[in-house]
């Protein structure tokens, strides 16, 4: 069976016999093992927390030499033109 994405990217499924054997090469790993359901609904998710106000996503063109400055301050570099840009904006209250 095939199934096309969004993007428009085909990809194939196995069939019920692959699918079989892919379960049984798992079942015969000694370095690993399918969680029961009630284990599976008792994980929590991992990473970063979601955001309460997400930022939004957005594209925007500013001088080479800004972007270098920033870029070369390491890691957070966008955090930082966020935080430079805030900083404008309460310095300039009629752009608000």
């Amino acid at each position: 069976m095939q199934i096309k994405t969004k993007s428009g990217r085909v990809l194939t499924l196995p069939t019920p016999a692959e699918n079989a054997a892919i379960n049984a090469g798992i079942a015969a790993d000694p370095d690993t093992y399918e969680l029961p359901d009630a284990a599976f609904k008792q994980l929590r998710r991992v990473g970063r927390p979601v955001a309460a106000v997400p930022k939004e996503r957005i594209t925007i063109r500013l001088s080479h030499d800004v972007v270098a400055q920033f870029r070369a301050s390491g890691k957070g570099w966008q955090t930082r033109v966020d935080a430079a840009l805030k900083d404008w904006l309460k310095n300039h209250p009629a752009c608000s």
